[in-house]
């Protein structure tokens, strides 16, 4: 297993829709595992592949290192479609390890029902609520181009727009590997 450089907004890939996987050969079951990797060395509780490059429909979540989550088995998503969104909304202060050191307040439904493949491309749907719910819609969101920073209001984003720029410029210390190839930037 390998740590991989996770994108940073200003990535390119980070733009763009993901592509479905046809099959999970070889080289798509080390990058799951390298994505896990990756994801806990940086502390996060959720990736979604194109966070390290890779133009895969892949989500990794792992929410055992949350108090009320401990039991929760980590999960790997392929293909995901939200095929539900409950009409109740939770606000909850979010983060991303493509945007480090930035965090805010995001309102998002409570609850999803979740459409995906697993490592054996069977298909396998999930309800879920709160932090988990929360977490799968923000890694949906990047396997569809949407970063959480593009949910908020345009006086946060003013707030915000000097601290992007340090990021998207690779002005800022991070405590993880993250892409400095010029080949990502947009």
């Amino acid at each position: 297993m390998a740590l991989l450089p996770i994108t940073l907004i200003g990535d390119k890939i980070l733009r763009r829709k993901a592509k479905k996987v046809s099959d999970v050969d070889v080289e798509t079951v080390e990058l799951i595992k390298n994505m896990f990797q990756t994801m806990r060395n940086a502390n996060g509780i959720g990736l979604a592949a194109n966070q390290v490059g890779a133009d895969k429909s892949i989500i990794t979540c792992d929410l055992s290192v949350v108090e009320d989550y401990k039991k929760l088995k980590p999960m790997v998503f392929i293909n995901p479609e939200i095929i539900y969104r409950s009409e109740e909304k939770i606000i909850m202060e979010e983060g991303c390890l493509s945007i480090p050191d930035i965090r805010c307040e995001i309102e998002r439904p409570r609850q999803v029902v979740l459409k995906y493949m697993d490592t054996e491309m069977k298909e396998n749907e999930l309800e879920a609520t709160d932090l988990l719910a929360r977490v799968i819609q923000h890694e949906f969101d990047h396997l569809s181009g949407i970063l959480f920073t593009d949910l908020i209001d345009q006086i946060e984003k003013k707030k915000l727009k000097k601290p992007l720029s340090l990021i998207k410029n690779r002005q800022l210390d991070v405590d993880y590997p993250v892409t400095v190839d010029s080949d990502y930037r947009l």
